[in-house]
């Protein structure tokens, strides 16, 4: 296999603000840092209208019945599987609708699978395996913009006609080039050299942070800023589901926890049960025909 030159990668290069990193005191270390950080930001700002291109094309296809793919390796790999995992309980998203895949498999994110990155066929070996098709989407993650895992799983979408996004770090590299909708945030050096686990982690969660949550505000699972889908699986959930339903439907408390307990915990029920004056049922009907947006609903 040919060695990858890293010399020519942004994330690969040597900051020149943090050379005596390990001569500063504790405070400037950590000053240091929270100063490279704030460019992070800046860099995802110049990304934002492909960021906003992406999120109506994922949207377009889970509206379909596809699936949402994240695909990366080491810390790309466990940014992707956080995101993931934290859908369906914030938007009551299928298990299978948002699927986080890391190279080298589940155990690779606790701890390092060797060579699974440099491996272009596993990339493409896992969307076999979970039988991708043409209505889903796949996004490849790779703060280097090179990982052969990520350039595989990319290839192997565009194969079956799914729709790919690359999110990367560095501009101009293969993963990007695969991607039908690149989006290229580009960090610069780390404090630490070579560590894109610190601001291309940083960027690459902020996006991502945006294309779930866009995607979703626009399949409806979201009415002004409140998680009308939540689960409310845990005390805490179940709080934050009681305090939607009475802010969102304008009733007190106490009435917002017998809403949900006569709509069997479903937040947008409750809701539409008390603003339209109709039976659990009846606010189920009308949000099937609204397309369970809420805000159809209550405007119509």
């Amino acid at each position: 296999m040919t060695k990858p030159d890293l010399t020519t990668l942004s994330t690969e290069a040597r900051n020149p603000n943090t050379t005596e990193l390990d001569a500063m005191s504790t405070l400037a270390l950590v000053q240091a840092m929270n100063l490279e950080d704030h460019s992070v930001a800046a860099a995802v700002h110049t990304e934002l209208p492909r960021i906003a291109a992406a999120i109506d094309r994922i949207a377009e296809h889970m509206r379909k019945g596809g699936r949402l793919f994240y695909c990366g390796a080491g810390t790309s790999g466990r940014l992707g599987v956080l995101d993931a995992v934290e859908c369906p309980p914030t938007f009551s998203a299928e298990p299978e609708q948002v699927l986080g895949i890391i190279a080298g498999g589940p155990g690779a994110f606790l701890k390092a699978v060797e060579g699974a990155e440099d491996d272009a066929e596993l990339g493409a070996a896992d969307l076999r395996a979970r039988e991708l098709g043409s209505k889903d989407v796949v996004v490849g993650i790779a703060a280097s913009g090179r990982t052969p895992y990520v350039l595989g799983a990319l290839q192997y979408a565009h194969s079956v006609h799914a729709l790919t996004v690359a999110v990367v770090c560095s501009r101009g590299g293969p993963v990007a080039a695969a991607a039908e909708l690149p989006i290229e945030v580009v960090t610069g050096p780390e404090v630490l050299t070579g560590s894109t686990r610190l601001k291309a982690g940083t960027a690459t969660k902020m996006v991502l942070n945006m294309l779930s949550t866009g995607a979703f505000v626009r399949l409806h699972k979201v009415y002004g800023n409140l998680m009308v889908d939540v689960q409310p699986t845990n005390a805490k959930l179940r709080v934050r589901s009681v305090r939607i339903v009475a802010e969102a439907a304008q009733c007190d408390v106490a009435t917002a926890e017998r809403l949900l307990e006569e709509c069997l915990g479903e937040v947008k029920t409750a809701i539409v049960v008390h603003r339209k004056g109709v039976d659990p049922a009846a606010a189920r009907t009308l949000l099937f025909h609204c397309e369970g947006s809420v805000r159809a609903v209550l405007e119509s």
